[in-house]
């Protein structure tokens, strides 16, 4: 693709934005950058380059009269200026798409309603461990455009894909896509469940039968998103045995070319089933890719989990406490409740993303004594699920933590685990689960 001269809008001015911006200065485009937002923060070197900056209300004609519209992926396509300009014939991609037409580099392309960025700096670890060079990237923090406007000398890219990213892709083609699963979420964006699973579906619509596919086959929807795939694909399940797949039984069974390799999971620090799902996943990549069974083992031992999810934080008069504040949707509200031993107290709740709570009934009447609710979804929360335990509302997160606290008996764990978006409260789910982090803190010195 030639940029030179050509008009090029960024629709959005925030990390990924202003990231693309640079890239597109780099090629010489005719850079306009747009957000709605007026108190839009634009970098010095932006505003000093020969790039428009255009911040707060703008007419459609800025975005019909563009060559080219790379679009953040919190913007949704159907808003009316991006509509217009799509019907009036402007090529309109997310940068995710824009960073593959300028690379060779072969890529990892993990996504998933749950799980993503666990089995993606797990897979960095490893190939690290390997002596790999990767660069990792996309949903995680770092743009991929980032690594494409800088040497491009990886072996291999890792990148965690989200659904909003798919929704903008035309060509782009990873070598081995990981599928890890489907659940309910977003539907604040989505017209239906079916349309979000058809954008995850998009992560296997270039590839071909040279590439590699990796699905749960224990996600009845990924399993059957499996038929129409032209790569070919490698199962992998905690549930049963896969011939020519990776399982779990009595410790991790994948392939490594022809053959199949079996490391024990003790030792292992990542616990839980779901953990086991994103274990498999990544040892199945590795596989694919050769690594040695050494490397493979000697990083599932040493890799020791992500901040705010499923994060032991302390133990207090007997008492655990766990931040699962990543846990933004009730999938992975889910997979946490039953990842640890009863009693429970729960902490959840925050800014509703549409999805139904009823599937967490069960977990919730086998293993939680009682939820404390915080933020804007309490209400419907306590419409759904109050026929299953007891439920209270706290005003603040610190007090949800000191009323669990009050309620706990010992040999009881307090989960957060709010299977809701951070943003009525919080600036992210890092804010929240550091808040969460702090008052347990000061818990621990009042007792000390």
């Amino acid at each position: 693709m030639d940029l030179r001269g050509k008009r090029v809008l960024v629709a959005g001015a925030g990390k990924t934005g202003i990231s693309t911006t640079r890239f597109l200065l780099g090629k010489e485009a005719k850079v306009t950058v747009a957000d709605s937002n007026i108190n839009a923060v634009i970098p010095e070197d932006i505003k000093k380059s020969n790039a428009l900056v255009i911040t707060g209300p703008h007419e459609n004609s800025l975005f019909t009269e563009q060559d080219l519209i790379i679009i953040s992926p919190g913007i949704p396509l159907t808003i009316e200026p991006i509509a217009e300009a799509r019907s009036n014939g402007v090529e309109v991609i997310g940068e995710i798409e824009l960073a593959y037409i300028f690379t060779k580099t072969p890529i990892i392309a993990i996504t998933g309603t749950n799980g993503k960025t666990t089995t993606t700096t797990l897979l960095q670890h490893i190939f690290k461990t390997a002596g790999k060079k990767v660069f990792t990237g996309g949903n995680i923090g770092t743009p991929l455009i980032e690594y494409i406007a800088g040497n491009q000398d990886a072996d291999y890219i890792i990148a965690e894909i989200s659904s909003f990213q798919l929704e903008t892709i035309n060509t782009f083609r990873p070598y081995i896509s990981i599928l890890l699963n489907i659940t309910e979420d977003h539907l604040d964006r989505y017209d239906s469940f079916e349309d979000y699973a058809a954008a995850k579906n998009n992560i296997f619509k270039n590839q071909k039968n040279s590439d590699v596919a990796i699905i749960n086959i224990e996600d009845r929807l990924a399993a059957e998103m499996s038929e129409n795939i032209k790569a070919d694909v490698l199962f992998f399940s905690t549930k049963n045995e896969i011939q020519n797949g990776s399982y779990y039984k009595d410790g991790f069974h994948f392939m490594k070319g022809p053959e199949k390799i079996r490391i024990d999971e003790k030792g292992i620090p990542l616990q839980g089933e779901h953990n086991r799902e994103n274990i498999l996943a990544a040892v199945s990549a590795a596989g694919i890719c050769n690594l040695s069974y050494e490397s493979i083992t000697k990083a599932l031992h040493t890799f020791k989990g992500l901040s705010h999810r499923m994060e032991f934080i302390d133990c207090i008069n007997g008492i655990n406490f766990f931040n699962d504040s990543k846990a933004t949707n009730v999938g992975a509200c889910l997979k946490s409740i039953s990842s640890i031993n009863p009693p429970i107290i729960l902490i959840a709740g925050g800014k509703d993303k549409g999805g139904s709570y009823l599937p967490l009934t069960n977990e919730l009447n086998k293993n939680v004594q009682e939820v404390i609710l915080i933020g804007e979804a309490q209400n419907r929360i306590k419409k759904e699920l109050s026929a299953t335990v007891p439920m209270t509302s706290a005003a603040t997160l610190e007090e949800a933590v000191t009323e669990a606290f009050s309620r706990a008996k010992e040999g009881c764990s307090i989960l957060l685990s709010p299977a809701c978006s951070s943003f009525d409260m919080f600036e992210s789910y890092i804010h929240r689960g550091n808040i969460f982090k702090t008052t347990v803190n000061k818990l621990r010195k009042s007792f000390s």
